[in-house]
């Protein structure tokens, strides 16, 4: 299950549970229009209460942070499980991981959670 909230060009993704490639898909339709007009300058994915993720899931983080790369986007992994952070590791995402709050994360990168 995602969460999603776009606020002050960033988008900060909450995943729980699992994230297969249905999920997977479905999170990829709801952000990429806003990637692609330019309204995104960051996405923080918040990985704290996921608890599984296949292949589907690296790609679409991985595609993610590709699609910003135009736009000088930035991308930020945060909390994720032991085994996660190993698989992100070799998948070369490791320098994009912090443990920290959404809060601290997004004060990194100069945004303000606002609730809708």
């Amino acid at each position: 299950m995602a969460d999603i909230k776009i606020m002050d060009g960033i988008v900060v993704v909450t995943l729980s549970g699992e994230l297969d490639n249905h999920e997977a898909n479905r999170i990829r339709s709801t952000i990429s229009s806003s990637i692609y007009t330019g309204q995104v300058r960051a996405i923080i994915w918040n990985l704290e209460r996921l608890g599984f993720m296949d292949s589907a899931g690296i790609g679409l983080i991985l595609g993610r942070m590709r699609d910003l790369v135009p736009y000088n986007g930035e991308t930020v992994i945060l909390n994720p499980s032991a085994t996660m952070e190993k698989i992100f590791n070799f998948s070369g995402l490791g320098s994009m991981i912090k443990h920290c709050t959404v809060e601290t994360a997004l004060g990194e990168i100069g945004g303000v959670l606002h609730e809708k």
